[in-house]
């Protein structure tokens, strides 16, 4: 939930669920007022009201907007292409993860990502919760990768450049609150290893503007959200907060990681179908 009070409807995750409610409740409405003119409710109210959050989600997109994406170099220490096969697993915060995940989805190399909560408890890993900024929480994903195609290293290169904005501390655009913090929870100490060196390395560089805020911290669990957040940037292309704030990120990795972009999106809907 977001910490701006004004606008709960412009901010990540507030209203997934929060429309569908919505438009269920229109229908029903309109539907007990043509079984019952005497009823004496109007549509005209709830079309008006739909509007105004469309047109103030605009322009709170417009007026936050994406974060523009930054030109790094690679990481000097990043681990090696490993000689076997196998999989392996990267947990980033930075934002709302609608975007993080929808960055990693079209991200070569990149198995699954799925968007979730990490850094808290599991019995307060779920989103009304997590929105309150007292569980320890932060929105992130879990990026799923094969390392001979994509590095470790490469994964925080995309995470630092175009998914979110490392210098913001405890926020992201419009959206407020250490759930939305900077931080790459590491699985092991050579993940730990690199993530800290190539903070040193991007401040020392004086890659950005303002100091890196990005926390590094270990794994103490990864809890996936809810399945109307899996996806979101892929079935809902044309919702205002994605429009103006996660969109262009995937544009970003399109230009500036050409050799890494994919245009067909790995889905957690596509890996979690059973194999025919």
């Amino acid at each position: 939930m977001p910490k701006n009070p004004s606008d709960r409807y412009a901010a990540c995750g507030a209203t997934g669920m929060e429309d569908k409610a919505m438009e269920d409740k229109a229908m029903t409405s309109s539907m007990a007022t043509r079984q019952n003119p005497r009823h004496g409710f109007s549509l005209r109210p709830v079309v008006q009201a739909v509007l105004a959050v469309s047109l103030f989600a605009l322009a709170i997109g417009l007026a936050h907007g994406e974060e523009p994406a930054v030109a790094i170099p690679a990481p000097a220490l990043d681990s090696p292409a490993p000689s076997g096969d196998g999989l392996q697993n990267a947990v980033l915060a930075g934002g709302c993860f609608w975007g993080m995940q929808a960055v990693y989805q079209h991200t070569k190399g990149v198995t699954n990502a799925v968007s979730g909560y990490a850094g808290g408890q599991k019995d307060t890993a779920h989103y009304p919760m997590v929105g309150t900024g007292r569980t320890g929480h932060a929105e992130s994903v879990s990026v799923t990768f094969d390392p001979r195609q994509i590095s470790y290293g490469k994964i925080l290169q995309i995470y630092f450049s175009v998914a979110h904005n490392p210098t913001e501390l405890n926020r992201q655009g419009p959206d407020f609150g250490t759930q939305y913090r900077s931080e790459i929870f590491y699985a092991n100490a050579e993940q730990k290893e690199i993530a800290t060196a190539y903070i040193a390395q991007l401040d020392k560089a004086h890659a950005f503007d303002r100091a890196i805020v990005t926390q590094v911290g270990p794994l103490p669990g990864f809890y996936p959200a809810e399945d109307y957040h899996q996806d979101f940037a892929v079935l809902h292309p044309n919702y205002p907060y994605i429009v103006y704030n996660d969109a262009p990120k995937v544009e970003n990795l399109k230009r500036l990681f050409a050799d890494f972009y994919r245009e067909t999106p790995v889905t957690v809907m596509a890996s979690s179908r059973p194999s025919q």
